[in-house]
């Protein structure tokens, strides 16, 4: 019985990081053969993508949310900065049951340690809480959707 040794060609997955930066898509993946290569970003980069659409959904004057929206490099380390990690890879809900009402909404006053979502993980359900008191400014992921570790789920300012 022998052993195939396949060579990767580290050339290839530079690429494939500069097609990720060039298209700004999150993940892609190649397969050639038997072999195949996944590049992904991590997920601070895809926090710039959530800074857009959550400053419509301000109830800041619509002078202000016309500012947030026209500059877009301080609106994503405001994201990164304020924004609520996944803990743990799994299935994020927004409510406690299917057809229940919402854990948050966009622009509700929370409180430390007030449960933001529920994670299953291994068939667990795990209440998220929040980290700090503030004002929830947007929701970064949909109902029943799977997240990463270090993922960014709430944005609470």
């Amino acid at each position: 019985m022998s052993i195939k040794k396949t060579v990767v060609d580290q050339q290839l997955i530079r690429d494939l990081a500069t097609i990720l930066d060039e298209t700004n898509l999150t993940e892609i993946e190649v397969e050639q053969d038997e072999l195949r290569i996944r590049v992904s970003r991590t997920p601070a980069a895809i926090q710039g993508y959530a800074a857009p659409a959550a400053a419509p959904a301000s109830s800041a004057p619509a002078a202000a949310a016309g500012a947030a929206s026209a500059s877009s490099s301080p609106a994503p380390a405001d994201v990164s900065k304020n924004a609520v990690p996944s803990p743990m890879v799994g299935t994020a809900y927004m409510s406690p049951a299917p057809g229940a009402r919402p854990f948050i909404e966009i622009g509700q006053n929370i409180k430390e340690g007030q449960t933001l979502l529920i994670i299953e993980a291994m068939k667990t359900m795990n209440q998220i809480p929040s980290p700090r008191s503030g004002t929830v400014t947007a929701i970064l992921f949909e109902d029943a959707q799977p997240v990463e570790y270090g993922e960014p789920l709430v944005v609470i300012e």
